[in-house]
């Protein structure tokens, strides 16, 4: 597999009833979906943690998956959410990802929510807190919520969702010696 990025049909229709905390069943499902897909890249050269995944809100049909490609595109702005977004965008030829909802394995950056602010998704739903992700790297640590809570943009934030299950690409051994290498640069 390569560590990048690669789209998806599921064909999943699903109206699905969200509990009290705004989350629903089929968000469980996908967020441990994103998480598998992630978890591929640890037997890869670039192991990642950092994954996403964008689904039309309705139907469920995914659009885009990307993970984190910071280092081997050496791009600092090359987030799994902001790359996904990108891509997402490109596919559809349009700025404007209103109708769809943005699953990914850590609670975004300041940096990676304001894209997702910007580019109109409904929904945000995360696995590991940014907190979470700071045991392990560098991080602007401002919630999502906070962002989203500072803009006259809307986008409803969910998580943390499967938060042990994102928590796992943290921790597992081939994650460690890469953050140990990142924290060498």
């Amino acid at each position: 597999m390569q560590a990048g990025a690669a789209s998806f049909s599921t064909g999943i229709l699903d109206t699905h009833a969200l509990a009290a905390d705004g989350v629903s069943a089929i968000d469980h499902e996908r967020m441990r979906s994103v998480a598998a897909f992630t978890a591929e890249t640890l037997s890869t050269d670039h192991p990642m943690a950092f994954g996403a995944d964008i689904v039309s809100t309705a139907t469920g049909e995914r659009l885009m998956r990307a993970v984190n490609r910071v280092g081997p595109d050496h791009d600092p702005s090359a987030h799994a959410e902001t790359l996904t977004i990108r891509l997402a965008c490109a596919k559809l030829g349009s700025g404007s990802l209103k109708g769809y909802t943005l699953y990914t394995t850590c609670e975004p950056c300041a940096m990676c929510m304001a894209c997702a602010l910007w580019s109109g998704l409904d929904r945000l739903v995360f696995g590991a807190t940014i907190a979470d992700a700071g045991r392990f790297v560098s991080k602007i640590t401002i919630p999502a919520k906070e962002v989203a809570r500072r803009t006259d943009l809307q986008c409803v934030v969910a998580g943390p969702v499967e938060r042990e299950v994102c928590m796992k690409l943290f921790t597992d051994p081939r994650m460690q010696k890469a953050f140990a290498m990142w924290k060498k640069h």
